[in-house]
Protein backbone atom coordinates (compact mmCIF):
# COMPACT_ATOMS: atom_id res chain seq x y z
CA UNK A 1 0.00 0.00 0.00
CA UNK A 2 2.71 2.38 1.28
CA UNK A 3 4.87 1.79 -2.70
CA UNK A 4 1.72 2.00 -4.34
CA UNK A 5 0.83 5.71 -2.82
CA UNK A 6 4.61 6.59 -3.54
CA UNK A 7 4.10 5.90 -6.79
CA UNK A 8 0.69 8.01 -7.50
CA UNK A 9 2.16 10.87 -5.80
CA UNK A 10 4.93 10.90 -8.04
CA UNK A 11 3.07 9.91 -10.71
CA UNK A 12 1.27 13.37 -10.14
CA UNK A 13 4.09 15.69 -10.35
CA UNK A 14 4.60 15.15 -14.20
CA UNK A 15 1.22 15.23 -14.83
CA UNK A 16 1.07 18.94 -13.13
CA UNK A 17 4.13 19.62 -14.84
CA UNK A 18 1.85 18.84 -17.99
CA UNK A 19 -1.23 20.73 -16.87
CA UNK A 20 0.90 24.25 -16.15
CA UNK A 21 1.90 24.27 -19.75
CA UNK A 22 -1.78 23.44 -21.15
CA UNK A 23 -3.32 26.10 -19.06
CA UNK A 24 -0.45 28.36 -19.33
CA UNK A 25 -1.01 28.53 -23.17
CA UNK A 26 -4.53 27.73 -23.72
CA UNK A 27 -5.65 31.18 -22.01
CA UNK A 28 -2.97 32.73 -25.12
CA UNK A 29 -4.93 31.07 -27.56
CA UNK A 30 -8.14 33.54 -27.13
CA UNK A 31 -7.92 36.28 -29.16
CA UNK A 32 -6.69 39.68 -28.41
CA UNK A 33 -4.85 40.45 -25.47
CA UNK A 34 -5.62 42.82 -21.58
CA UNK A 35 -4.45 45.81 -24.10
CA UNK A 36 -7.15 45.38 -26.47
CA UNK A 37 -9.39 44.76 -23.89
CA UNK A 38 -8.50 48.18 -22.19
CA UNK A 39 -8.22 50.12 -25.14
CA UNK A 40 -12.37 48.59 -25.96
CA UNK A 41 -13.39 49.37 -22.57
CA UNK A 42 -12.27 53.04 -23.41
CA UNK A 43 -13.44 53.09 -26.46
CA UNK A 44 -10.51 54.52 -28.03
CA UNK A 45 -10.42 57.39 -26.23
CA UNK A 46 -7.28 57.44 -24.48
CA UNK A 47 -4.04 56.80 -26.28
CA UNK A 48 -2.56 53.72 -25.04
CA UNK A 49 1.61 52.93 -25.09
CA UNK A 50 1.47 49.81 -26.03
CA UNK A 51 5.13 49.03 -26.35
CA UNK A 52 5.11 50.61 -22.53
CA UNK A 53 2.43 48.64 -21.22
CA UNK A 54 3.71 45.23 -22.45
CA UNK A 55 6.77 46.39 -21.12
CA UNK A 56 5.26 46.81 -17.48
CA UNK A 57 3.19 43.74 -17.58
CA UNK A 58 5.70 41.62 -18.87
CA UNK A 59 4.26 40.49 -22.11
CA UNK A 60 7.23 41.88 -24.41
CA UNK A 61 9.37 38.71 -24.26
CA UNK A 62 8.58 35.30 -25.89
CA UNK A 63 6.06 33.08 -24.60
CA UNK A 64 7.98 30.57 -23.28
CA UNK A 65 9.95 33.07 -21.28
CA UNK A 66 7.13 33.79 -19.62
CA UNK A 67 6.21 30.67 -18.75
CA UNK A 68 9.39 30.48 -17.42
CA UNK A 69 9.16 33.08 -14.83
CA UNK A 70 5.53 31.76 -13.75
CA UNK A 71 7.08 27.75 -13.34
CA UNK A 72 10.40 29.30 -11.11
CA UNK A 73 7.40 30.87 -9.46
CA UNK A 74 5.45 28.45 -8.37
CA UNK A 75 8.52 25.55 -8.03
CA UNK A 76 10.96 28.09 -6.33
CA UNK A 77 9.31 30.48 -4.66
CA UNK A 78 5.87 29.02 -3.78
CA UNK A 79 3.71 31.54 -5.62
CA UNK A 80 0.90 31.34 -8.48
CA UNK A 81 2.03 35.03 -9.17
CA UNK A 82 0.27 38.81 -9.44
CA UNK A 83 -2.88 39.60 -11.74
CA UNK A 84 -1.63 42.14 -14.07
CA UNK A 85 -4.18 44.61 -12.29
CA UNK A 86 -4.45 45.03 -8.91
CA UNK A 87 -2.51 44.62 -5.58
CA UNK A 88 -3.43 41.16 -4.50
CA UNK A 89 -1.69 38.09 -5.14
CA UNK A 90 -3.64 34.70 -6.77
CA UNK A 91 -3.20 33.06 -3.59
CA UNK A 92 -4.96 36.37 -2.01
CA UNK A 93 -8.11 36.21 -4.19
CA UNK A 94 -8.14 32.02 -4.33
CA UNK A 95 -8.68 32.47 -0.49
CA UNK A 96 -11.03 35.23 -0.59
CA UNK A 97 -13.57 33.48 -3.38
CA UNK A 98 -13.28 29.72 -2.69
CA UNK A 99 -15.04 29.61 0.43
CA UNK A 100 -18.36 30.12 -1.94
CA UNK A 101 -17.19 27.76 -4.51
CA UNK A 102 -16.54 24.99 -1.65
CA UNK A 103 -20.09 25.70 -0.34
CA UNK A 104 -21.70 25.65 -3.49
CA UNK A 105 -19.98 22.26 -4.33
CA UNK A 106 -20.32 20.26 -1.21
CA UNK A 107 -24.55 21.35 -1.03
CA UNK A 108 -24.65 20.17 -4.46
CA UNK A 109 -22.80 16.73 -3.98
CA UNK A 110 -25.11 16.31 -0.78
CA UNK A 111 -28.48 17.16 -2.84
CA UNK A 112 -26.78 14.69 -5.50
CA UNK A 113 -26.40 11.87 -3.00
CA UNK A 114 -29.86 12.16 -1.19
CA UNK A 115 -31.76 12.22 -4.40
CA UNK A 116 -29.85 9.40 -6.15
CA UNK A 117 -29.04 6.73 -4.07
CA UNK A 118 -32.80 5.99 -2.51
CA UNK A 119 -34.06 6.82 -6.09
CA UNK A 120 -31.79 4.11 -7.29
CA UNK A 121 -31.96 1.63 -4.94
CA UNK A 122 -36.02 1.71 -5.23
CA UNK A 123 -35.46 1.84 -8.77
CA UNK A 124 -33.35 -1.70 -8.51
CA UNK A 125 -35.38 -3.54 -6.49
CA UNK A 126 -38.75 -2.19 -7.99
CA UNK A 127 -37.12 -3.37 -11.40
CA UNK A 128 -39.30 -3.01 -14.09
CA UNK A 129 -42.01 -1.63 -12.64
CA UNK A 130 -44.06 1.81 -13.64
CA UNK A 131 -41.84 3.22 -11.37
CA UNK A 132 -38.79 2.01 -12.35
CA UNK A 133 -39.20 3.29 -15.75
CA UNK A 134 -40.40 6.69 -14.60
CA UNK A 135 -37.19 6.94 -12.41
CA UNK A 136 -35.26 5.87 -15.60
CA UNK A 137 -37.06 7.94 -18.13
CA UNK A 138 -36.01 11.07 -15.15
CA UNK A 139 -32.53 10.46 -15.44
CA UNK A 140 -31.69 10.23 -19.22
CA UNK A 141 -33.92 13.58 -19.24
CA UNK A 142 -31.55 14.90 -16.08
CA UNK A 143 -28.82 13.88 -18.36
CA UNK A 144 -30.53 15.29 -21.45
CA UNK A 145 -30.89 18.72 -19.91
CA UNK A 146 -28.50 21.55 -19.43
CA UNK A 147 -27.88 22.55 -16.32
CA UNK A 148 -26.68 26.81 -17.49
CA UNK A 149 -30.63 26.26 -19.59
CA UNK A 150 -31.93 25.04 -16.07
CA UNK A 151 -30.51 28.16 -14.18
CA UNK A 152 -31.61 30.64 -17.01
CA UNK A 153 -35.04 29.47 -17.32
CA UNK A 154 -35.18 29.88 -13.06
CA UNK A 155 -33.98 33.15 -13.34
CA UNK A 156 -36.36 34.26 -16.36
CA UNK A 157 -39.70 32.58 -15.58
CA UNK A 158 -40.43 32.91 -11.88
CA UNK A 159 -38.74 36.83 -12.61
CA UNK A 160 -41.57 37.18 -15.40
CA UNK A 161 -44.64 35.50 -13.54
CA UNK A 162 -44.36 36.04 -10.26
CA UNK A 163 -41.83 39.00 -10.19
CA UNK A 164 -39.32 36.96 -8.17
CA UNK A 165 -36.15 36.18 -8.68
CA UNK A 166 -33.39 34.32 -6.64
CA UNK A 167 -31.57 36.20 -3.62
CA UNK A 168 -27.73 37.10 -5.54
CA UNK A 169 -26.86 39.41 -2.42
CA UNK A 170 -23.49 37.49 -0.86
CA UNK A 171 -24.73 36.12 2.49
CA UNK A 172 -22.20 34.79 4.98
CA UNK A 173 -23.19 32.01 6.95
CA UNK A 174 -22.53 33.29 10.58
CA UNK A 175 -24.46 35.73 9.97
CA UNK A 176 -27.18 34.93 8.74
CA UNK A 177 -27.52 30.85 8.05
CA UNK A 178 -31.22 30.71 6.41
CA UNK A 179 -30.48 34.13 4.36
CA UNK A 180 -27.30 31.78 3.53
CA UNK A 181 -29.07 28.91 2.74
CA UNK A 182 -31.61 30.58 0.93
CA UNK A 183 -28.77 31.60 -1.64
CA UNK A 184 -27.38 28.56 -2.07
CA UNK A 185 -30.34 26.28 -2.49
CA UNK A 186 -31.72 26.67 -6.01
CA UNK A 187 -27.89 26.92 -7.93
CA UNK A 188 -26.80 23.80 -5.43
CA UNK A 189 -30.13 21.94 -6.01
CA UNK A 190 -29.67 22.44 -10.34
CA UNK A 191 -26.12 21.82 -10.16
CA UNK A 192 -26.37 18.22 -8.02
CA UNK A 193 -29.80 17.41 -9.87
CA UNK A 194 -27.52 17.54 -13.05
CA UNK A 195 -24.98 14.96 -11.11
CA UNK A 196 -27.83 13.04 -9.31
CA UNK A 197 -29.21 11.54 -13.36
CA UNK A 198 -25.85 9.65 -13.72
CA UNK A 199 -25.13 8.78 -10.05
CA UNK A 200 -28.63 7.39 -9.90
CA UNK A 201 -28.07 5.54 -13.17
CA UNK A 202 -24.63 4.14 -11.97
CA UNK A 203 -26.63 2.90 -8.04
CA UNK A 204 -29.83 0.99 -9.71
CA UNK A 205 -26.75 -0.79 -11.98
CA UNK A 206 -24.61 -1.76 -8.88
CA UNK A 207 -27.72 -2.50 -6.79
CA UNK A 208 -29.07 -4.81 -9.45
CA UNK A 209 -25.70 -6.70 -9.59
CA UNK A 210 -25.71 -7.35 -5.90
CA UNK A 211 -28.76 -8.12 -5.69
CA UNK A 212 -28.19 -11.25 -7.80
CA UNK A 213 -25.41 -12.36 -5.41
CA UNK A 214 -25.54 -15.70 -3.61
CA UNK A 215 -25.09 -14.14 -0.06
CA UNK A 216 -28.63 -11.87 -1.03
CA UNK A 217 -30.20 -15.03 -1.80
CA UNK A 218 -29.05 -16.76 0.86
CA UNK A 219 -30.61 -14.30 3.34
CA UNK A 220 -34.15 -14.07 0.98
CA UNK A 221 -34.26 -17.72 2.04
CA UNK A 222 -33.72 -17.19 5.77
CA UNK A 223 -37.27 -15.45 5.90
CA UNK A 224 -35.23 -11.96 6.38
CA UNK A 225 -37.30 -8.70 5.65
CA UNK A 226 -36.96 -6.63 2.41
CA UNK A 227 -35.53 -4.05 4.13
CA UNK A 228 -33.26 -5.95 6.27
CA UNK A 229 -32.10 -7.64 3.38
CA UNK A 230 -31.66 -4.51 1.12
CA UNK A 231 -30.27 -2.21 3.74
CA UNK A 232 -28.25 -4.32 5.63
CA UNK A 233 -27.20 -6.80 3.03
CA UNK A 234 -27.20 -5.33 -0.19
CA UNK A 235 -26.94 -1.71 -0.16
CA UNK A 236 -23.18 -1.45 1.65
CA UNK A 237 -21.82 -3.10 -1.26
CA UNK A 238 -23.89 -1.72 -3.71
CA UNK A 239 -22.39 2.12 -2.86
CA UNK A 240 -18.93 1.54 -3.02
CA UNK A 241 -18.47 2.62 -6.89
CA UNK A 242 -20.26 5.73 -5.78
CA UNK A 243 -17.21 6.65 -3.95
CA UNK A 244 -15.44 6.79 -7.32
CA UNK A 245 -18.70 8.47 -9.07
CA UNK A 246 -18.02 11.32 -6.37
CA UNK A 247 -14.42 11.65 -7.55
CA UNK A 248 -15.28 12.13 -10.97
CA UNK A 249 -18.28 14.70 -10.03
CA UNK A 250 -15.51 17.08 -9.37
CA UNK A 251 -14.46 18.03 -12.79
CA UNK A 252 -18.11 18.15 -13.17
CA UNK A 253 -18.98 20.71 -10.50
CA UNK A 254 -15.98 23.24 -11.09
CA UNK A 255 -17.02 23.45 -14.62
CA UNK A 256 -20.64 24.26 -13.03
CA UNK A 257 -19.39 26.59 -10.26
CA UNK A 258 -18.65 28.56 -13.14
CA UNK A 259 -21.41 28.65 -15.17
CA UNK A 260 -23.88 28.95 -11.68
CA UNK A 261 -22.11 31.96 -9.94
CA UNK A 262 -22.43 33.76 -12.82
CA UNK A 263 -25.78 33.38 -13.13
CA UNK A 264 -26.92 33.61 -9.87
CA UNK A 265 -24.01 36.51 -9.29
CA UNK A 266 -22.24 34.52 -7.03
CA UNK A 267 -19.12 35.89 -5.76
CA UNK A 268 -16.40 32.64 -6.15
CA UNK A 269 -13.18 31.06 -7.81
CA UNK A 270 -16.05 30.70 -10.95
CA UNK A 271 -16.81 33.81 -11.29
CA UNK A 272 -13.57 35.33 -11.02
CA UNK A 273 -12.23 33.04 -13.66
CA UNK A 274 -14.59 34.53 -15.90
CA UNK A 275 -13.96 37.44 -14.96
CA UNK A 276 -10.23 37.13 -15.83
CA UNK A 277 -10.65 35.50 -19.13
CA UNK A 278 -12.84 38.44 -20.16
CA UNK A 279 -10.06 40.40 -19.38
CA UNK A 280 -7.04 38.08 -20.97
CA UNK A 281 -5.73 38.44 -17.11
CA UNK A 282 -3.20 35.48 -18.35
CA UNK A 283 -1.79 34.75 -14.63
CA UNK A 284 -4.72 34.77 -12.84
CA UNK A 285 -6.58 32.39 -15.44
CA UNK A 286 -3.53 30.16 -15.56
CA UNK A 287 -3.64 30.12 -11.59
CA UNK A 288 -7.17 29.74 -11.05
CA UNK A 289 -6.75 26.61 -14.05
CA UNK A 290 -4.36 24.91 -12.19
CA UNK A 291 -6.09 25.47 -8.83
CA UNK A 292 -8.89 23.21 -10.27
CA UNK A 293 -6.77 21.22 -11.77
CA UNK A 294 -4.67 20.15 -8.66
CA UNK A 295 -7.91 19.93 -7.06
CA UNK A 296 -9.34 17.50 -9.05
CA UNK A 297 -6.28 15.25 -9.12
CA UNK A 298 -5.83 15.02 -5.33
CA UNK A 299 -9.59 14.24 -4.88
CA UNK A 300 -9.49 11.05 -7.33
CA UNK A 301 -6.43 10.33 -5.65
CA UNK A 302 -8.15 10.51 -1.94
CA UNK A 303 -10.98 8.33 -3.88
CA UNK A 304 -8.14 5.50 -5.24
CA UNK A 305 -6.34 5.39 -1.69
CA UNK A 306 -9.99 5.15 0.19
CA UNK A 307 -11.44 2.29 -2.42
CA UNK A 308 -9.33 -0.60 -0.52
CA UNK A 309 -11.14 0.65 2.83
CA UNK A 310 -14.32 0.81 1.50
CA UNK A 311 -13.46 -2.73 -0.58
CA UNK A 312 -11.60 -5.50 1.85
CA UNK A 313 -11.03 -7.21 -1.27
CA UNK A 314 -9.22 -4.41 -3.18
CA UNK A 315 -5.52 -4.71 -2.71
CA UNK A 316 -2.99 -2.46 -3.67
CA UNK A 317 0.67 -3.43 -4.29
Amino acid sequence: MRAYIIRRVLLTIPTLFILTILVFLSVRFIPGDIIDTLEVEMEYTVAIDREGLEKMLGLDVPVYVQYGRWIKGIFLEGTLGKPLFGFMTIEERIVRRLPVTIELGLMAIIIELLIAIPIGIYSAIRQDTPADYATRTAAVVGMATPNFWLALMVMIFPAIWWQWSPPMERIHITEDPWGNFKMFIIPATILGTAGAASTMRMTRTMMLEVLRQDYIRTAWSKGLRERVVVIRHGVKNALIPIATMIGSDIPMLVSGSVIMENIFVMPGLGALLLDALQHRDYPLVSGINLFFATVVITANLLVDLLYPYLDPRVRYS
